[in-house]
């Protein structure tokens, strides 16, 4: 049986195909669409054709297509259905309802057999919150917060304030948290809670003719000790992106409650600070974050839904790996290089490509590597990665000033072998999709101090050799001959376009940016 879902059709619109209730295939619309620029929206076609070529399926073997519907049944689903049938001839259609998408996708990709699963973003559905119980293949709606009562509302109207892009930098509050006090965390439990109803924004903090600031009103800057309107100065910057990450985490702490198994998605699932805090609060035994959590990943959830909901099936198959999307052969990639006129290196084993990207990240070369298929969601797992090594002092500045173009704050992760992670940093389950964050020993607080965030913390990446045997084997490659098996790695992207897909993308990425060398598949470039 094969099942398409999709997801994100007002914004990041993705596929996800089960085949016989495996997830075999997750593609976002924006890295495979012919067109760089930001997130998509509409009927993802080009991410369905990909997904469909991977499973070696057809549009006409998809037995049933599930919408992840971003706004209640009655608001235009049916022309939805129409043109789906035109595409997928043979298919049952089936909505799936937003925040049941978001819960799905959490929880049926997750090991529990059973948990509570809390979803949160900004709104969807008309909805912006729901808590479910899970048991079995079953999902239980408990609890529903209705639009404005969003937390993630709030933190986009603080990323405005702060002057950063609402609905797409949310994530850039997060880290610039770190490095502040979270002084005005009152203010903002204030806005968030009311006594004995739980969360409930009080709009009164607010003012509609503020535009451009988030709609802050006179009683918050007041509230801050500056005047109506006021633009935030600098040094209250992270003051504030601490302070609404500290409420935002005590608000979810609430929600959740306590128990054995707790499973996260939604927007607010990939704020990597507030996974950490479950993880540590001691509330749950054992947490789960969706790590594709945003609409994305909506479109994984409504095909686990018509599996077990529509279809009735049983049986569980839980998600092992984020790496779904398409990779290139050696023929496709020699075909781009020679195309565009470039002299490269075919090195013929494994062991000669791992030994080659150890001599260039030795010389402190950033090196750009792109293996096997694409990750699905915003990180990069070790297939779509840009390189560094944690001895090379000049990491923070090669990489976030002169590659990426971006904020000091904002720290690349820390990728190590799943089996030698506790002798560097403590860090939860959820590092293995770079979900969470850790803390480095004391011991190689030095060693790292420029991936730091702040109070030691460190964007920890776990690597399982089942899971990415070939990633593996390079952080033990290069452990071998440096004696530390870590290489700092972020997401092989620039000027805001989605992580590179093709080899083409790779080769544009490559010569408009700082990078030193790449390696794609066993051919490596440098300048």
């Amino acid at each position: 049986m094969i099942i398409l879902g999709i997801g994100g059709l007002l914004k990041d619109a993705a596929c996800a195909l089960l085949k016989d209730g495996e997830l075999v295939a997750a593609v976002e619309q924006n890295k495979v669409h012919a067109h760089h620029g930001t997130a998509h929206a509409g009927l993802p076609l080009e991410a369905a054709r990909t997904a469909l070529h991977l499973a070696g399926a057809k549009a006409a073997d998809v037995q049933t297509v599930a919408l992840a519907r971003p706004f209640p049944e009655r608001h235009g689903t049916r022309h939805l259905h129409l043109e789906f049938r035109d595409h997928f001839p043979h298919a049952r259609v089936v909505s799936v309802d937003h925040h049941l998408a978001h819960a799905a996708s959490a929880y049926y990709a997750s090991q529990f057999e059973s948990a509570t699963v809390l979803t949160l973003d900004n709104t969807g559905d008309f909805r912006c919150g729901t808590l479910w119980r899970a048991e079995g293949v079953e999902l239980h709606l408990e609890r529903e917060v209705s639009y404005p009562d969003s937390l993630g509302d709030l933190y986009s109207r603080v990323t405005e304030l702060l002057g950063f892009k609402p609905g797409a930098d949310e994530h850039k509050v997060q880290w610039l948290s770190t490095s502040g006090e979270p002084k005005f965390a009152g203010v903002f439990r204030q806005i968030l809670a009311r006594p004995g109803v739980g969360l409930r924004v009080d709009q009164s903090w607010f003012d509609t003719d503020h535009v451009g600031d988030g709609g802050f009103g006179a009683r918050f800057y007041e509230a801050i000790g500056l005047e109506d309107g006021a633009e935030i100065p600098a040094e209250l910057r992270p003051v504030l992106a601490a302070s609404v990450q500290r409420a935002a985490e005590e608000m979810v702490m609430e929600l959740a409650g306590t128990g054995e198994n707790l499973c996260l998605a939604g927007g607010l699932g990939l704020n990597a600070l507030l996974v950490a805090a479950l993880e540590k609060s001691g509330l749950w035994k054992k947490v789960f974050v969706q790590p594709a959590a945003g609409n994305n990943g909506t479109a994984i959830g409504a095909a686990y839904q018509a599996w077990h909901g529509t279809h009735g099936e049983t049986r569980r198959a839980p998600m092992t790996t984020l790496c779904l999307g398409p990779e290139s052969s050696p023929e496709q990639i020699k075909k781009v290089l020679e195309n565009c006129k470039l002299r490269f290196q075919y090195l013929l084993t494994t062991d000669e490509m791992l030994a080659a990207a150890v001599g260039q990240l030795q010389a402190d070369k950033i090196v750009a590597w792109m293996q096997g298929r694409m990750e699905f969601g915003p990180r990069a797992l070790g297939n779509r990665s840009i390189l560094a090594s944690p001895l090379n002092p000049y990491s923070t500045e090669n990489l976030n000033v002169f590659i990426k173009h971006r904020e000091s704050f904002r720290k690349f992760a820390a990728s190590v072998p799943a089996e030698l992670v506790g002798e560097y940093f403590e860090v939860g389950e959820n590092a293995r999709f770079l979900t969470t964050v850790g803390r480095v020993k004391d011991a190689h607080r030095k060693t790292f101090e420029s991936a730091v965030l702040g109070d030691g913390l460190v964007r920890v990446h776990t690597v399982d050799a089942g899971e990415n045997p070939l990633f593996h084997k390079l952080l033990h490659a290069w452990g071998k001959k440096t004696g530390l098996p870590v290489l700092y790695n972020t997401s092989f992207n620039l000027f805001g376009d989605p992580m590179v897909c093709t080899p083409r993308d790779a080769v544009r990425s490559f010569y408009s940016s700082g990078i030193d060398s790449m390696v794609v598949g066993h051919f490596l470039l440098e300048k």
